[in-house]
């Protein structure tokens, strides 16, 4: 399955390559060498594409062109990248792999990995503002901020580290519960997938004199919000499990720093039967949106092993 998918996304994985290296290219020309080496590094370390390929399968569901999503895929991918390039900062998760390869602040050290984190934040806004029609978009860089901001992936990355007691919560910490974990990961993951999604209808439909239709948003919110908790699933599963290929990174760090997880919480084999469940609810939301590559994403992610 996971073989004849990818085959089936390569066209679209290698325009966004494509797209990718000329926004890096044209957005770095004039920037320092170290910085522009620093951010083409993280940017082009091995990975599927998963999010931007999110927004370009959106947006064709939506009755959109590729080429109109790829800037907002772009910077997706961007802000995507950012985040592991500070996640994996010693301050955060501390990790010294990622995606296979040395994390950026082993390789270039952690000020120069900061810098370039926060320079391909900034050049997501930047592409989309210049590679979308305007009113695309406004309501594009709204929405990317929305889910990488305070109430979105920066947020539930905070949640995260006051469960493992990393940062002095505000009020009083509750009980560990899935609600709780998922209140964390709608966040931390989620988010940004809602994002990824909505950016590609936008893409195709916000140029319409009523904007993005209502339902086909809702439609792509619940396959983004199915998907997202689906990947942490599978992604704590493959770490709970010592998966050795998972995300070519160190595995089986997140019992041993206590981090809360859906094993921790449910237990293998429950764990496994929420993947199966949410996997059926992004299925049947693509089905909505009546996108058959979706719906086989969604498939993946139950299935990946790593």
């Amino acid at each position: 399955m996971s073989g004849e998918l990818w085959r089936e996304l390569g066209g679209r994985r290698e325009r966004v390559e494509v797209a990718l290296r000329g926004h890096l290219a044209a957005g770095t020309a004039a920037a320092p060498p170290a910085l522009a080496e620093a951010m083409g590094y993280s940017l082009f370390a091995p990975g599927k594409r998963l999010r931007p390929l999110l927004t370009v399968l959106a947006c064709e569901a939506a009755g959109g062109a590729t080429d109109a999503a790829l800037p907002a895929a772009c910077a997706v991918e961007m802000v995507h990248t950012y985040s592991l390039v500070h996640d994996d900062l010693p301050a955060m998760d501390d990790d010294d792999l990622r995606r296979g390869l040395p994390t950026c602040h082993v390789k270039f050290g952690e000020a120069l990995a900061i810098l370039a984190g926060d320079a391909l934040l900034t050049l997501a806004f930047e592409v989309i503002a210049g590679g979308c029609p305007p009113r695309t978009a406004a309501v594009s860089c709204a929405e990317l901020a929305r889910g990488a901001g305070a109430v979105g992936m920066v947020g539930g990355q905070v949640l995260d580290l006051e469960a493992e007691g990393r940062i002095e919560a505000s009020g009083r910490r509750g009980p560990a519960s899935v609600a709780g974990l998922e209140a964390i990961h709608c966040r931390k993951t989620g988010a940004l997938f809602r994002a990824a999604v909505r950016l590609g209808v936008y893409a195709a439909q916000a140029e319409r004199p009523a904007g993005a239709d209502p339902e086909t948003l809702a439609a792509a919110d619940d396959y983004a919000a199915a998907l997202g908790l689906l990947f942490q699933v599978t992604d704590d599963l493959l770490d709970a499990e010592g998966c050795a290929t998972k995300a070519g990174k160190q595995v089986g760090k997140d019992a041993g720093r206590g981090k809360l997880t859906y094993p921790g919480l449910l237990g293998i084999d429950e764990s496994r039967r929420r993947a199966a469940d949410l996997g059926r609810a992004a299925v049947a939301a693509a089905g909505r949106l009546k996108s058959g590559p979706l719906a086989r994403l969604a498939e993946y992610v139950v299935e990946r092993d790593r």
